[in-house]
């Protein structure tokens, strides 16, 4: 069998298509594989739905594209691309089979260093890995991305939800767009204001605005705002996490009140060491952290009283029906205002005025639990990057590694 051959069996090749010449450069450790289209043979206009068989009008200058290894060895594939005089079309160059348009890599190549990027520390890595630039593997991944998007389908999204992220120190936010019930990332765009609130949620297409029942969210202003506006008929369910996370601070800061006041008194040592056993859920409490809250519960502290008038208010979420609930939560919030602890007191204030948005959950079941499950990763893809300057690469990263999206190219190879 001819070298030639066996490369066209290879590359899966169909005639007219075939290999013409390979040209090994031992010195670079490369292999260049010729392919090329016969002159006298006619081909399909390459427009879409057309299809129409046409003569071969001439050649593009010849192109090249990265291949896999053949062993050690870097492969290129190189072709004068042919095109076609159609009479409906005009000229049209014909789409290679081994490569989607405009790439500088073919499909199987792409593959390759999808996975290569999706298992890589990061794209710095990944390049060294592949033996290409950083802009390089920062092309491809935008190319997977700009595919996926293409391909997906929003068909029936019923649960949403929508939450901030850091991208670089200080005040510079993202907006996170999430579906519940698929566990994916849907889009991301820059600030947390109301009108990236509109234009994350502008991204959902208006006939699947009308399935979305219900939006999971903290309750920071603008983001109600844009809900409101963009979907009006979904119901706003205030994420349980961050109700949590709300009254969690303001025990931690009724600690830090009381471990000075006690410091000043004499006793340091009542609250030293003891600020994640008050953090944590008491489902995962070492047993140092039980040591530590069976000292401490005999004191008549403040920060104890205020741990359990936040474990407490967990109960709220176990209720059926929302009147129960309602009775529950009166019960609790006086409680809280007159435990004479202000950052619980200013808590339990913010709670009641969301209250309505926060009793939604007895129907609608839902968190933002998917988005912290995401927080690994994302954080993960920062750190790997050492922070993104440029949100739009932030966005490509995150929508790669966490929208689920089909990313490999399509071709026949």
């Amino acid at each position: 069998m001819k070298d030639t051959s066996l490369f066209e069996q290879l590359l899966g090749l169909q005639a007219p298509w075939r290999v013409v010449s390979l040209s090994p450069d031992l010195d670079n450790k490369s292999i260049n594989v010729c392919i090329e289209y016969p002159n006298g043979k006619k081909a399909p206009c390459p427009e879409a739905g057309c299809g129409k068989i046409c003569s071969i009008y001439d050649h593009r200058p010849e192109r090249a594209w990265r291949h896999l290894d053949t062993m050690q060895f870097k492969t290129l594939l190189s072709c004068e691309v042919p095109r076609v005089n159609c009479e409906l079309h005009g000229v049209k160059s014909l789409q290679v089979p081994w490569a989607d348009s405009q790439a500088r890599n073919t499909a199987f190549f792409e593959r390759f260093a999808i996975d290569v990027l999706r298992c890589a520390s990061s794209q710095a890595k990944a390049a060294e890995l592949l033996g290409l630039s950083w802009d390089e593997v920062h092309h491809m991944q935008e190319r997977a991305v700009a595919r996926g998007l293409a391909r997906r389908e929003l068909k029936d999204i019923k649960h949403i939800g929508i939450d901030e992220k850091s991208f670089l120190k200080g005040q510079s936010y993202g907006s996170v767009l999430y579906d519940l019930d698929e566990a994916r990332v849907l889009e991301v765009v820059k600030d947390r204001t109301e009108e990236a609130a509109i234009a994350l949620l502008s991204t959902i297409p208006e006939k699947i605005r009308e399935n979305v029942k219900a939006v999971a969210v903290d309750m920071w202003e603008p983001f109600l705002t844009g809900i409101k506006t963009v979907l009006p008929d979904a119901a706003i369910v205030h994420d349980k996490y961050h109700i949590v996370s709300y009254l969690t601070k303001a025990v931690d800061q009724v600690r830090r009140l009381e471990h000075k006041a006690l410091k000043a008194d004499g006793f340091e040592d009542w609250l030293k060491g003891t600020r994640y056993t008050w953090l944590r859920n008491p489902e995962n409490w070492t047993e140092k952290d039980e040591a530590t809250f069976d000292q401490i519960q005999g004191k008549g502290l403040k920060v104890a009283r205020g741990w359990a008038i936040k474990e407490t208010f967990m109960d709220i979420w176990n209720y059926s029906y929302e009147a129960c609930a309602r009775t529950f939560f009166d019960r609790w919030y006086f409680w809280a205002t007159h435990s004479r602890l202000k950052p619980i007191v200013k808590v339990a204030k913010t709670i009641k005025r969301h209250l309505d948005n926060i009793l939604t959950y007895l129907k609608h079941r839902i968190t933002n639990a998917v988005g912290e499950g995401f927080n690994s990763k994302i954080q993960a893809i920062k750190a790997a990057a050492r922070g993104f300057r440029n949100f739009a690469n932030y966005r490509i990263a995150i929508l790669f590694h966490c929208g689920k999206l089909e990313l490999y190219p399509h071709g026949s190879l």
